[in-house]
């Protein structure tokens, strides 16, 4: 078999590496502009098979993904799970519920695992829990027997063709399901109900109400989280196929050990350190003004430092979004760094606003201020992608973390 592999991040190279170890030749194209791949000939190829950010090609009948590959191959239920922001961590919830319940449960897709990589290992009593992003459902042709659609808000406008194409792609997870499969989408976001109506299946929505003591077992801070790890239990209870009702009544032990072994992901509002009544916390997967709206929120009775900024996802269409978000009665002191940390200050005057031109000046004017309150949260929340400064959120993560540790 020959493939021609659009892409070469973490996916790419995973699909490598198992096609490879089949027998399978490769031409691997790593640099190239959306027009080049289109008008490249495929005719001496078996399959292409596109990396989750390269856009999928018109009438190219020969053309998969890795996730379509998965989801034609795997003997196994999938709990698929997308949204904006908080997709990672529902999952991880999920992830965490059924291990408490002793299910051989695997955590793929956008959080970072590669699904491929697993798929050997599966049987029919595995248990996958994809995160799903909207290029990985770009053009997927079947749907997770259980579905989640957190809360949806514009995101990726630069590689999307606007927000319908957006909304289009994340339809994807319940445009395939049928009667007999699960829908749970947040009652209390208009595009999830709306994605969530594409589907057939029984639909629950949330959040809902649950016991004190099932809600005191959430370790994670914020609103967000509760209502996070609120959707795991209706996609848990959906795999049982009982109500979220009949499965909190049934197993409240297990709920409280599956939610408080989860202590949450890296750079998505992680508990850092703390000196002298400072908290410091890394949200660097923050990177837009939803996301970081909610880190903000998660610390109603703090005083917050905050530090923005970095390569806006919509050619700075969202400033005023981002600026309305950071300027919030807790928001004490907002350190503007990278591209959109510039334009911030170019067309809006706040005094709480200060320019740093490395995340190392960043730091330190943020602990600075934050030492002058009795107790201070320093969050970093750029609400901006990495790119400009940096590799990826995780080397803007981990060098933020870095500096932290050496305060």
């Amino acid at each position: 078999m020959k493939i021609a592999l659009l892409g070469y991040g973490k996916e790419g190279q995973s699909t490598e590496k198992y096609f490879g170890a089949k027998g399978a030749e490769f031409d691997i194209f790593k640099d190239f502009t959306f027009d080049e791949i289109r008008n490249k000939d495929y005719s001496s190829y078996d399959i292409i098979l596109r990396s989750p950010s390269v856009p999928p090609l018109e009438n190219e009948p020969k053309l998969s993904s890795l996730t379509r590959y998965f989801f034609d191959h795997c003997p196994c239920k999938i709990i698929g799970v997308t949204a904006t922001k908080g997709k990672g961590t529902t999952c991880s919830f999920i992830k965490s519920l059924l291990d408490a319940h002793g299910e051989k449960a695997y955590l793929v897709g956008n959080i970072g695992n590669p699904a491929i990589e697993i798929l050997d290992e599966l049987t029919e009593d595995s248990i996958v829990v994809y995160e799903m992003s909207s290029f990985q459902l770009w053009d997927l042709e079947k749907s997770p027997s259980i579905s989640v659609i957190g809360t949806i808000e514009p995101d990726h406008l630069n590689v999307h063709n606007g927000m319908d194409d957006y909304l289009n792609a994340k339809a994807n997870i319940g445009r395939y399901q049928s009667e007999d499969d699960f829908m749970i989408y947040f009652k209390d976001n208009a595009d999830s109900v709306r994605l969530a109506g594409v589907s057939k299946a029984k639909k629950i929505p949330y959040p809902f109400d649950i016991p004190a003591e099932i809600a005191e077992s959430i370790k994670l801070p914020g609103k967000h989280n509760k209502t996070n790890a609120i959707a795991a239990i209706a996609a848990v209870a959906s795999f049982y196929n009982i109500s979220p009702d009949e499965y909190l009544q049934k197993f409240p032990e297990v709920i409280k050990q599956g939610l408080s072994n989860f202590r949450g992901l890296p750079h998505r509002l992680e508990f850092i350190r703390e000196k002298d009544s400072v908290k410091y916390y890394d949200d660097n997967f923050s990177t837009n003004p939803a996301s970081t709206r909610v880190a903000i929120e998660a610390f109603p009775d703090e005083n917050v430092i905050l530090i923005v900024g970095g390569r806006d996802k919509t050619n700075n269409a969202d400033l005023p979004e981002i600026f309305e978000t950071i300027i919030a009665k807790n928001v004490k002191k907002i350190v503007l760094i990278g591209e959109s940390g510039h334009e911030l200050a170019k067309r809006y005057n706040d005094p709480r606003f200060e320019i740093a031109e490395s995340l190392e000046e960043a730091v330190g004017l943020a602990d600075s201020a934050a030492k002058s309150y009795d107790s201070a949260v320093v969050l970093m929340s750029p609400s901006a992608a990495s790119f400009d400064m940096f590799e990826s959120v995780y080397d803007r993560g981990g060098k933020y973390q870095k500096l932290v540790s050496e305060i």
